[in-house]
C-alpha cells in the first residue's frame, strides 16, 4: 500500500514538473513571436525591379537591381529598343511606436486599470506566516494523571 502511494506521488510530481516545463517553453515561444511581430512591423525595406521591354530582368531587395548590360543580347531585340526601366517599391514599416501614459486615459479607464492592477497584485501575495504563541513553551511535568484520578475516559 505504501509503495503504491509513493509511486502515485512520484507520478504526480513528474507530471507537475513536465507541466511547468511546458509552460516555460510556451512562454518563451510566445515572447519570441511577439518580439518578431514588433520587429517585422517596424522594419522598412525596398524592392527594386529592372525591366527591359516587358521582360523582368532582375529583382533585388535592400540593394539596387542590375541593369541589362550583363545579359547576352545577340538573339534578342532589346538592343533595338531602349525602353529599360526601373521600378522601385518601398515598403515602409511603422515609424513611431505609440506609447500611452496613464494620464492619457479617460477617468473610467484609469479606474479600471488601477482596480485591475490592485486586484491582480493581491492574487499572488503569500499568506502570512502562522504565529504559534506556544511554540517555545514546554508543558509542565505531570505529577498525577488527571483522567485516571477523576475516572474520565473517552469511549
Amino acid at each position: 500500500m505504501f509503495v503504491k502511494k509513493q509511486s502515485l506521488f512520484l507520478v504526480f510530481i513528474s507530471l507537475l514538473t513536465s507541466m511547468i516545463m511546458i509552460k516555460q517553453i510556451f512562454h518563451k515561444i510566445f515572447s519570441l513571436s511577439l518580439a518578431l511581430i514588433v520587429l517585422c512591423s517596424t522594419v522598412s525595406f525596398k524592392v527594386e525591379k529592372h525591366f527591359c521591354g516587358d521582360a523582368l530582368i532582375d529583382v533585388a531587395v535592400f540593394t539596387g537591381a542590375e541593369d541589362c548590360s550583363g545579359i547576352n543580347t545577340n538573339n534578342t531585340d532589346y538592343t533595338k529598343k531602349s525602353c529599360c526601366k526601373n521600378e522601385i517599391s518601398v515598403i515602409e514599416g511603422q515609424s513611431e511606436l505609440l506609447v500611452k501614459v496613464f494620464d492619457d486615459l479617460d477617468l473610467e479607464q484609469q479606474i479600471f486599470v488601477a482596480s485591475f492592477t490592485h486586484s491582480y497584485s493581491n492574487l499572488f501575495k503569500g499568506l502570512p506566516q502562522l504565529v504559534i504563541p506556544h511554540k517555545d513553551y514546554s508543558p509542565p511535568n505531570l505529577v498525577t494523571d488527571r483522567q485516571i484520578m477523576d475516572q474520565v475516559f473517552l469511549i
